[in-house]
């Protein structure tokens, strides 16, 4: 801003210049009063590397002059024009001895002026070197809808289109983080040490909106859900119980109800076609040396879906916007990660940049990408540091294990013995590990909220959803699974698609006749959430032995970080070993119908000078031998001391 110009707001404004810095007196000068609606980031902090860059909104803002008062360390460095008229950006410089406290950003055109407030907060001390989940964590996945409702007077809000009703597949259910704050003991008790919830950010399409995936405003939580002070309670209350957070986000669409889509910053600030274009979903271009750029251009520019609309990363203000958007959240409520949607949906050399800035910001903040694909070297691609023949480096930390959850699905519910069939599928999966750059950057999984349930995949097999609670809580990477798994939860009615396997938890409404949060309820229930009879005590029975593994795995380094030895055979069953230099773990699985001797012999190369056995499900002392017979789909779990 040139000096006559400031000048003149100063004069307006009532600001001094005195030895560089300004002085003000707020009560000088009007409030914006409407005039300015939206200025995001809502806040900043001092002590921060990444550049802040004020997006503002306002009924022809772009005439204005603009100015920040208030104190010294803090000033505008740089203002820039949208196509749209009702919007600035702003570049401001916050110093590294700013003071922080609320200063004022000053509108000045044509003898008027307004102020609309803006804090610059003190950073936490040790914010930047935060810690992340990793290995030693187990990810417990929440749908914030379907899980509780805590507070039923938000069910339905005035100022949200879609109200409650608990009965439609695909409506709200009223579940909010109320209703995650009051069962975070339970959540604790099971062994969870990490909670990613999908998202909570404000959806509000007319239909469909529980799910959150259609963000209407990245800075606000959906009120249906609570309040951004009560999403900060949430992360400190569930710190205070031992439990991380990991907060769901989306770069790559937002949703038609979002409020700037009825005034876009810029004509590229989505992408836009002549009518509507969906994206092809054909990953294989970002890494496929003989793809054409039409076909990238779809993938990376085409919409999710017609409620969808695909954010335009190329554009620098967007990417802005998204970088210093996360990075907020992060500082606000004290998140332990990120887990991003649809991510090579994204274009990935802006997502790289993103990645790289959030990491500059937080080094050990870890991040995990949904990349759906069945290919281990497409899925290879997308993990940071991976040694793409491209020269490509998406600097995302993680990457979400399908392979692994397809070779699950495909070899756990299944008796056939056929070449590459039944348990094999995993070993054969299991050994493609010398494709990924790290292996502990791996989220593994049986299911989550856009697959079917493992309960279902499994047909309600409680012995054979044991194998796999046993699998998740053993094998290499960092666990996750979806609330009620640990109870073999199933789809309230499987043709309904994903309103059907979201079903609502037992005993998280007032009134439920069912409660599966406590020990009395588990233990007396004789029907499963799809309302068909289950044997009673099967629910408690599945909880209290996922319970125990993954308590036990809390403490035991040689999961968290030991190596891999598995063994070959062709009769449905599999046999692991994870081994550091002092411990072992051994994993026997028999997923056929008849018992089984364990082939210990076979295993002399890592099996020799074990000593002090123990079964970790029952706790007594166990000594494995080429006599000892496992029954038809069970699962034999066993520590060693090396």
């Amino acid at each position: 801003m040139s000096k006559n110009i400031f000048m003149a707001i100063a004069a307006v404004a009532g600001l001094a210049s005195c030895a560089g810095q300004v002085s003000f007196d707020p009560s000088s000068v009007a409030d914006a009063d409407g005039q300015v609606s939206r200025v995001e980031p809502l806040s900043w902090w001092t002590g921060m590397k990444t550049p802040l860059q004020l997006l503002v909104r306002g009924e022809g803002i772009s005439s204005f002059d603009v100015e920040i008062a208030g104190g010294a360390g803090v000033e505008v460095k740089s203002v820039h024009e949208a196509d749209s008229p009702n919007y600035l950006f702003l570049d401001v410089e916050v110093a590294a001895d700013a003071a922080p406290g609320t200063y004022w950003i000053v509108f000045s055109r044509d003898g008027e002026s307004f102020k609309y407030p803006y804090e610059i907060a003190a950073r936490a001390e040790g914010s930047a070197s935060r810690k992340s989940f990793t290995t030693a964590d187990m990810i417990y996945l929440i749908m914030p809808d379907r899980f509780a409702n805590g507070d039923p007077s938000n069910d339905s809000t005035p100022d949200t289109a879609e109200k409650a009703d608990r009965e439609e597949f695909f409506g709200r259910h009223g579940g909010d983080l109320q209703g995650i704050i009051n069962h975070l003991d339970y959540i604790a008790d099971l062994g969870a040490t990490a909670i990613w919830n999908t998202p909570l950010l404000l959806d509000d399409e007319p239909e469909g909106s529980y799910h959150g995936y259609a963000c209407a405003d990245y800075y606000h939580i959906d009120p249906r859900f609570g309040t951004n002070d009560l999403y900060r309670e949430f992360v400190q209350k569930a710190h205070d119980k031992g439990l991380k957070v990991i907060m769901d986000i989306v770069t790559n669409h937002c949703g038609t109800a979002h409020w700037w889509m009825k005034d876009l910053p810029f004509k590229d600030w989505i992408h836009v076609f002549p009518e509507y274009t969906g994206t092809n979903v054909c990953f294989s271009t970002n890494m496929d040396p003989n793809a054409s750029k039409y076909d990238l251009n779809l993938q990376e520019s085409g919409w999710f879906v017609p409620s969808m609309p695909d954010m335009n990363l190329d554009n620098p203000y967007v990417l802005n916007y998204f970088r210093q958007w996360a990075i907020w959240w992060i500082e606000y409520s004290g998140l332990d990660g990120f887990r991003v949607d649809t991510y090579p949906y994204n274009e990935k050399g802006p997502m790289s940049e993103w990645c790289e800035a959030i990491l500059a910001e937080y080094p050990d903040f870890n991040i995990v990408g949904e990349c759906w694909t069945s290919s281990i070297p497409q899925l290879a691609y997308w993990q940071g540091g991976n040694a793409n023949r491209d020269g490509f480096d998406s600097h995302l930390p993680s990457i979400m294990d399908f392979p692994l959850q397809e070779a699950i699905w495909k070899g756990v519910p299944t008796d056939s013995q056929a070449w590459g069939e039944g348990m094999t599928r995993v070993y054969d999966c299991l050994s493609h590990d010398f494709v990924y750059h790290d292996l502990s950057k791996m989220m593994i999984f049986p299911g989550n909220h856009d697959t079917d349930r493992i309960g279902d995949v499994l047909r309600h097999n409680a012995d054979r959803h044991r194998i796999v609670m046993a699998m998740m809580a053993t094998m290499r990477g960092i666990p996750q699974i979806f609330y009620g798994d640990e109870m073999m939860f199933v789809s309230r009615d499987r043709s309904q698609g994903h309103g059907g396997l979201r079903v609502d938890f037992p005993g998280g409404w007032p009134g439920d006749r069912l409660d599966f949060f406590s020990e009395a309820g588990r233990a007396s229930a004789k029907v499963s959430t799809d309302g068909k009879p289950v044997p009673e005590g099967q629910i408690a029975s599945l909880h209290d032995y996922t319970r125990r593994l993954f308590q036990w795995r809390k403490d035991k380094p040689v999961i968290h970080n030991g190596k891999t030895m598995h063994f070959l055979t062709r009769d449905n069953t599999y046999a692991y070993f994870r081994y550091d230099d002092t411990d072992a773990v051994f994993v026997y699985i028999n997923n056929s119908r008849g018992k089984k001797h364990v082939p210990w012999s076979h295993y002399a190369e890592i099996a020799e000078g074990l000593h002090d056995g123990r079964n970790v499900i029952t706790g007594e002392p166990a000594e494995v031998s080429d006599s000892t017979v496992v029954g038809p789909r069970q699962v034999l779990v066993v520590e060693y001391r090396r």
